[in-house]
């Protein structure tokens, strides 16, 4: 297992990094030592941030908690990762009759419901080369919370989001 910190307006101290990696490891199980995980620590104002991210084989699981103290948001954290996963392996087990039954949880108490939404909308649209200017004022004024187009600049298919701090992400496609 890889693990990569990131630290922003945060000092991460050496006691945090030994217990969220001890914890961590115990989600090994579900991946094998392939996986790969930031773990993110934010200050914002006095809220502090944690935002851990596992890529594993082409699947990402990602969690972000916010609280007071970074040491109670691990334990925020972890179960939230843990539901993903054990859902996921569900949709795998159900499709493949193979799964992860008798692992024991490490975070959670009981398997979570794996029940996915049907697609009840289907959109198609032709991309249009525009600038991400311009896409940014296609999300102000159509009130949407992301925008995709081919990006001017790039020739690339992008994807341009607006944050929950107001700011804008933006998500380069490659094929």
């Amino acid at each position: 297992m890889k693990i990569k910190f990131v630290e922003k307006n945060y000092k991460i101290a050496e006691r945090f990094k030994k217990v969220i990696t001890a914890k961590l490891e115990k989600l090994e199980k579900y991946f094998g030592q392939d996986m790969s995980v930031t773990v993110s620590c934010v200050k914002q104002n006095k809220r502090e941030k944690l935002e851990i991210t596992i890529l594993n084989k082409g699947l990402m699981f990602r969690s972000e908690v916010s609280g007071d103290n970074m040491y109670n948001n691990i334990d925020l954290a972890l179960p939230k990762l843990e539901k993903q996963i054990v859902r996921h392996n569900g949709k795998i087990r159900d499709s493949k009759k193979k799964g992860i039954e008798n692992l024991g949880f490490e975070f959670i108490d009981d398997m979570p419901e794996v029940k996915l939404p049907a697609i009840y909308k289907k959109k198609v649209f032709d991309l249009e080369p525009i600038m991400i200017d311009d896409a940014k004022d296609a999300i102000e004024r159509l009130g949407h919370t992301f925008y995709v187009f081919l990006n001017a600049e790039t020739g690339k298919v992008n994807v341009l989001y607006k944050r929950d701090d107001e700011k804008y992400g933006l998500i380069e496609v490659n094929f």
